[in-house]
């Protein structure tokens, strides 16, 4: 299956970042815009209390149900957001890392920020993204 999405890199940017800086998709492409993917279990309790890497691989499996109810997968996103409700730094890398390992070598531009507070009770993470797909 042909992707809508080109990651793009820059010499000149560092190499650190675990991400590619940019992605664009053609003009025939569908973008698909997800709400923010919360680690809510099916009957709407949030899963895995206090654990921040827990919380982050629920939401994953959540944007991964989402995707695949638009026709796409995590191979079509083209950008993330990743909250945490934190100041931690330990924290944030926690649920950056199960992002990170759950799109491997499609390393979408990603932000990764540390907020107040997040909608749902005991909720740390959130993940939004935006997908693109070429339909045949």
């Amino acid at each position: 299956m042909a992707r809508a999405i080109t990651l793009i890199r820059s010499a000149s940017l560092s190499d650190v970042a675990e991400y590619a800086y940019a992605a664009t998709a053609p003009a025939e492409s569908r973008l698909i815009f997800l709400a923010g993917s919360c680690p809510l279990n099916d009957d709407g309790s949030t899963a895995a209390i206090g654990d921040y890497a827990g919380q982050a691989a629920k939401a994953i499996e959540n944007m991964q149900a989402a995707l695949t109810a638009s026709g796409a997968s995590l191979q079509d996103v083209i950008s993330t957001r990743v909250l945490v409700a934190s100041a931690r730094r330990e924290d944030l890398v926690a649920a950056w890392q199960v992002v990170r390992d759950s799109f491997a070598d499609h390393d979408v531009p990603s932000t990764l920020m540390g907020v107040t507070v997040l909608g749902y009770n005991d909720q740390l993470v959130e993940i939004e993204a935006v997908a693109a797909v070429l339909d045949s």
